[in-house]
């Protein structure tokens, strides 16, 4: 049975293409119901799905769409007006014909939701019968009652067909139905055609026979003509509301499962089209009006499943990876081989693996995006419907809706709008009375846009409502225990706002149908920090409220901070990071056992990120620290570092199994030199920022006491790295005198291991350069990838005197290069200098 299977689909598949703007049409209709192609659009959408549904033998959505087919018609043919009360009819009964679509996508068949009722209503609308209420709830759980077959005929025993059967009898149905629609026409045109008078043919000569024939040819041509350009146009315009390069349908949004693709512009371009489990099929569009029709380019739509989709873009993830390492090794090959021919064609090609990759990983990302207009188009119904419920005047005014993202943040980011918006009708617009008596206009208005901005979207929700006031907000926390008066006493206006995203916070004084439960807005927080999203809320008080949303294009490439601490590295999602500064010490104060800065005219909390994730650190002696300013929702945090290695594209991994749920982290991701970097979770960050108790302002005094001046020649430590027992010996003597601490080291291994396992820091190192398992130039570089030891003074002591060996030397980290032999007192004064050893001593 795959041929009805197919067939199927594509019934599916059309009838969803045609209801995705019905709701915004009809919204539309209702405002101006003299609007003729409006209103035939609408009735071709019912024919078009009764027809098909007859034909698959789906009785109850035939049943239904009949009814309204007939009311539609009435309403054409300028025999009914259509207000308020029968748009609440017509409008039940659309959302009666989405739930059975639904339900034959699920399951195959239309049973289980009652009609009759709904039925009821139409046909007394269409019969001027009054309604006792127009707006009433179907149940769906009765039962269905019997429709009555549109056709006498008998239905066949599919099951028991052959292949060759089925296909016959599809054949059969198509050519009886076709001849059905051919003689409908036919008869309508006999009735519409006015009566013409037959010519007396005998009373013509041979020229006059002829030239009436001529006519007769001449007129029929341009009847057919007339029909086929019709026929063309009503098969072109439902599909024309809304222009997309890409669609793709999630499986939980049961309303609007397949979506409609349209040309972004005259010229002629192949889009694709995705639907989960669907198989693969193309489809010819209409051609342009004026193509050439003998060797023209034929538009295509290509259905795709989403999960090839995602894969496609798994394996995208991994070539970036790949780029990100191959640039990272051409980088060291460069710095080795300076100099060499070959590297000039090496970075020819790695230039062009770099480009293709951006591109196809740009061009993958597109076959993935969704016009903003699929979410946007519930939304005019939804305020029309609010506006009777509450007894308001309400206005929605959309722009952007072309405006595109991944098709992973369309199905996220509904919810989050619904809330915002029943918010804004419910507690932002006043009722018609209120907004005359405060010199505003009764209706009004919600501004839905969005546009870009570089690799976000942003949101906005705009009404000209009452406002927030922050005082109010901050005194229904206080009754609701959300907060205490010494908290809101601290607030400010930014953070009073915030409060309404708070579990429980409701400011209706009695629960509704749309609000009052203290529930709405935390969902809208933590749907948009899912996303690594941020909310921006402006509001005067009689003046309106605005609410920004800001959400990455796609999840699963992102921009990310790398930041270090010791020689651990975390990725930090950009989308998250409002700025980064680099702070004196000096700057850190403790407030009640937090640490805190102000930051222009705020006053920001500090929390070092080793505390939270429990990093063993040792400070230096560096004044300075660096500090990410991460930015949730309404929230702000500082987040110290100790250094920033830079942005990054990284690809989101999974942490697997084994390692899933670890709080604060979201994931994995490889950097280009092939290690591997955990993906800090924001959110989750600075909730547990709350609970962990900061030691950056101890830990900064620790530093600037060990900065300070020593107070015995012993607190100074200093190693000696030689494999040469006489060279340690010679060095020791020399230093001894001054009475430090000394630790000697046969080679760069054994000197590193003392680092790693020492509990306190060294002051200065004397390294040979010529060892054998690790050289003092490597030693060097490796001792400088621990933070702790970045600001080690390291003096090279070796008997290489080339300038090539001491410029080698101060790359890898080296202060100071003594060459041998040297005197006791040349290498105390240089280890002095180093250390700022206190001569007082």
């Amino acid at each position: 049975m795959d041929e009805f299977q197919e067939i199927l689909q594509d019934f599916l598949i059309e009838s969803f293409e045609l209801i995705e703007q019905l709701d915004q049409d009809l919204v539309e209709l209702e405002s101006r119901p003299d609007d003729l192609d409006l209103l035939n659009r609408i009735f071709r959408v019912a024919h078009t799905i009764k027809g098909a549904s007859s034909f698959l033998n789906f009785d109850v959505l035939t049943h239904l769409t009949h009814h309204m087919e007939n009311l539609l018609n009435m309403a054409r043919h300028g025999d009914l007006v259509i207000d308020a009360d029968v748009m609440d009819v017509i409008l039940e009964s659309i959302d009666l014909m989405k739930a059975l679509l639904v339900r034959i996508r699920d399951s195959g068949a239309d049973a289980g939701l009652e009609v009759g009722q709904c039925v009821e209503r139409l046909d007394a609308v269409a019969n001027g019968t009054p309604l006792s209420s127009a707006a009433e709830t179907v149940a769906v759980s009765e039962p269905v009652v019997a429709v009555e077959p549109q056709t006498d005929e008998e239905e066949e025993d599919y099951s028991g067909m052959s292949e060759a059967e089925v296909e016959a009898e599809i054949e059969r149905l198509i050519a009886q139905r076709q001849a059905e629609d051919a003689a409908k026409r036919a008869s309508k045109a006999k009735e519409s055609a006015p009566l013409e008078e037959e010519p007396d043919y005998e009373g013509m000569d041979d020229a006059e026979v002829e030239a009436e024939i001529e006519r007769l040819l001449a007129k029929r041509q341009a009847e057919d003509a007339a029909k086929r350009a019709q026929k063309a146009a009503e098969a072109s315009t439902p599909a024309a509301a809304a222009p997309v390069a890409v669609q793709t349908t999630p499986q939980s949004e049961p309303i609007s499962a397949p979506v409609s693709v349209a040309p972004a512009a005259p010229a002629v371009q192949p889009k694709v089209e995705a639907k989960p489990a669907t198989p693969v099929a193309r489809r010819a569009e209409p051609k342009e009006e004026g193509e050439n029709r003998g060797g023209g380019a034929v538009e295509q739509t290509i259905r795709v499943d989403v999960k090839r989709l995602d894969h496609l873009m798994n394996l995208i993830g991994e070539l970036v990876l790949g780029k990100n390492r191959l640039i990272k090794i051409n980088d060291d090959v460069e710095e080795r081989y300076e100099g060499e021919a070959f590297l000039e064609e090496l970075n020819q090609v790695v230039s062009i693996v770099s480009l293709v990759t951006t591109d196809l990983q740009i061009a993958v990302m597109k076959t993935r995006m969704l016009p903003i207009g699929k979410v946007f188009n519930k939304f005019p119904r939804m305020i029309r419907d609010l506006s009777r419920e509450l007894n308001k005047k309400i206005e929605l005014e959309i722009t952007g809706e072309e405006t595109e993202l991944d098709k992973s943040i369309v199905e996220e980011i509904g919810d989050p709008l619904v809330h915002i918006i029943r918010n804004s009708c419910d507690h932002g617009i006043e009722t018609p009375d209120v907004r005359l008596s405060s010199g505003k206009e009764e209706t009004g208005t919600i501004h839905l846009k969005a546009y870009h901005e570089g690799n976000h979207i942003v949101i906005q929700i705009i009404d000209d409502g009452k406002g927030l006031d922050a005082d109010m907000l901050k005194q229904k926390s206080i009754e609701k225990g959300i907060i205490t008066e010494k908290e809101a006493e601290g607030m400010s206006e930014k953070e009073a706002f915030g409060l309404i995203f708070r579990p429980g916070f409701s400011t209706a004084a009695q629960v509704t149908s749309v609000s009052g439960r203290g529930v709405g807005m935390d969902v809208v927080k933590t749907n948009i920090e899912k996303l690594n999203g941020m909310i921006d809320i402006d509001s005067e008080v009689g003046k309106g409220t605005s609410m920004k949303l800001k959400i990455p294009l796609t999840l699963a490439i992102i921009q990310a901070l790398l930041v270090g601490v010791q020689e651990e590295y975390y990725a930090i999602p950009l989308a998250s990071v409002l700025e980064t500064v680099r702070i004196s010490k000096d700057e850190i104060y403790t407030v009640e056992s937090r640490s805190v800065m102000r930051l222009r005219d705020e006053v920001l909390s500090l929390v070092h990120i080793g505390d939270i994730f429990e990093v063993e650190r040792v400070f230096d002696n560096s004044e300075h620290a660096y500090v990410v300013v991460l930015g949730l929702a309404e929230s702000k945090i500082g987040l110290i570092v100790d250094s920033l290695v830079g942005q990054e594209e990284i690809v989101i991994k999974s942490l697997g199994e084994y390692l899933k749920g670890i709080e604060g982290i979201a994931g994995a991701t490889i950097r280009g030199d092939g290690g591997v970097t955990l993906i800090v979770d924001v959110a989750a960050l600075m909730q547990m920022a709350k609970s962990v108790k900061s030691t950056v302002g101890q830990e900064s005094a620790e530093a600037k006491g060990r900065s300070g001046v020593k107070n015995n020649p012993s607190d100074y430590k200093v190693m000696i790295v030689d494999d040469s027992k006489t060279d340690r010996t010679i060095m020791r003597k020399s230093l001894e005198p001054m009475g430090i601490t000394l630790v000697e080291a046969t080679d760069g291994v054994e000197a590193l291991n003392i680092l790693k396992q020492a509990d306190h820091t060294f002051d200065a190192m004397l390294i040979d350069i010529e060892m054998p398992r690790m050289d003092g130039y490597s030693l060097a570089a490796e001792i400088k990838k621990y933070n702790k030891y970045k600001n080690l003074p390291l003096i090279a002591v070796t008997s290489r005197t080339g300038k090539a060996d001491r410029m080698r030397g101060v790359e890898s980290g080296m202060v100071e290069y003594i060459t041998k032999p040297y005197s006791s007192e040349y290498l105390m004064n240089v280890v002095k200098r180093n250390i700022k050893f206190n001569e007082g001593l």
